[in-house]
């Protein structure tokens, strides 16, 4: 049985491959061990790209893909309505950011009162949990969108109450504010104003617009301090605009003076999210099946091609996002899209891509549990012969190293995270909670 091509059909393809982006992040970001871990499953060093690569990327621009398909059923409201809901969704991811950031200490110093950690952890607990009772409820059919108002007023109410006791107990001098949520957060708002502003012809120009003006900026502009422009880490124009306006104790701590989701660097990382949109587009507004598959594979292609010519002048990097990874990273997705819309919508094929279609169903609740739990696995400890076990190596020694060699062991491991994840994803689904921002 072939899928139909109606122009309101819900692809199926196009929620298989936010599962897909998903479970690849999942995947990459929890390895056993970080000494040994299989060469693709690593970020590239700098310049050049692996596998590893593409998962962020491809969560952005699948972030794109749902703009026209979340935001186009509302536009007959009164666009305040949609702009608050652009807005209190973006701060609230940006907002579940830090607070992954912080997570699980909070910063909180020794001055901390012992009788306020309870209450700090209480309302810490409450704003999650209003989160997540605001999330189910405006995932529900039709919305329950008082259950929804009055658990956001909660998650407001604990979140002041937490940002008082930091204000007063806390050190935030080493709290990281840039971020993978806090990226989606800013992608997501400015594709959706653009979303409801400009023609898809206009997000198309301003994509180029930001991918030549990066280029520009990074490759003639001076660094501050009399240094030539490059593109070397610590060095180049995009560190020290992160270090002037951020400082380095709030930017990722293994590098200190670069982040790899800096400020500078997330103007082309908007342009990921328009080539989303662009796909969405095409996919809602061709009606042939074959143009369509013909027209991602060949669109796919196109940007794989001339990423390929701009890397020569301005190296494919995921640390910097740079215009030619834009090109590279939004290509393949293009490719795996194309492939993944003429499996499962055209063909029919759907069984195999059941997995990371339930993924896809709670994808951001999903990877932003993972990043908790991942969290907790290290801060879970207790003392075994004079030395302090983490929860995390404890499992990992018990169950993985002592059965496979270290690089086997430490992808069973990662892989038992995305199958763990994935049976929550799949309880959830299974019992049609869908949990939305």
């Amino acid at each position: 049985m072939t899928a139909k091509t109606t122009k309101n059909q819900r692809l199926i393809s196009l929620d298989i491959f936010r599962g897909l982006a998903i479970a690849g992040m999942i995947l990459v970001n929890n390895p056993g061990s970080w000494s040994t871990v299989y060469p693709p499953l690593l970020h590239a060093k700098w310049h050049g790209w692996t596998p590893t690569d593409w998962v962020f990327p491809f969560f952005l621009f699948a972030v794109g893909m749902a703009i026209p398909l979340a935001l186009g059923k509302r536009l007959g409201q009164p666009q305040g309505q949609i702009l608050r809901k652009i807005g209190i969704r973006s701060l609230l991811i940006f907002g579940l950011g830090l607070l992954l950031a912080a997570f699980p200490h909070f910063k909180l110093t020794e001055a901390t009162p012992p009788a306020l950690l309870p209450v700090h952890y209480v309302l810490v607990t409450v704003f999650v949990l209003g989160l997540f009772l605001r999330g189910v409820a405006l995932g529900q059919k039709p919305v329950k969108s008082t259950l929804a108002e009055q658990a956001l007023y909660t998650v407001l109410a604990a979140g002041v109450g937490i940002a008082l006791i930091g204000l007063f107990y806390a050190d935030y001098s080493t709290l990281r504010i840039p971020g993978v949520l806090q990226r989606i957060a800013i992608v997501y708002a400015i594709c959706a104003l653009l979303f409801l502003n400009t023609s898809w012809k206009g997000q198309l120009g301003i994509a180029v617009a930001l991918l030549l003006g990066y280029w520009g900026i990074m490759t003639l502009v001076p660094v501050p301090g009399g240094i030539a422009p490059n593109l070397e880490p610590g060095t180049n124009l995009g560190a020290w605009l992160d270090r002037t306006l951020l400082g380095t104790g709030h930017l990722w701590s293994q590098s200190k003076t670069w982040d790899p989701e800096g400020l500078l660097s997330t103007l082309p990382a908007i342009a990921t999210g328009i080539s989303g949109m662009l796909a969405t587009y095409w996919m809602k507004n061709e009606p042939n099946a074959q143009r369509r598959f013909l027209g991602l594979l060949g669109a796919g292609l196109l940007l794989v091609a001339l990423s390929e010519g701009w890397n020569l002048v301005f190296p494919i990097n995921k640390a910097l996002w740079t215009s030619s990874y834009v090109l590279h990273s939004s290509g393949v997705a293009l490719l795996f899209l194309s492939l993944i819309y003429w499996l499962a919508d055209v063909k029919g094929y759907t069984t195999w891509g059941k997995p990371f279609y339930v993924y896809g169903a709670n994808a951001l609740f999903v990877f932003v549990l993972s990043g908790f739990v991942a969290k907790l696995s290290y801060t879970i400890s207790w003392e075994a012969g004079g030395q302090a076990v983490t929860l995390k190596t404890w499992i990992y020694d018990t169950f993985y190293t002592s059965v496979f060699s270290p690089y086997n062991a430490s992808l069973a491991f990662a892989i038992t995270n995305v199958l763990f994840f994935w049976l929550l994803a799949w309880a959830l689904y299974r019992n049609r909670i869908y949990i939305k921002v």
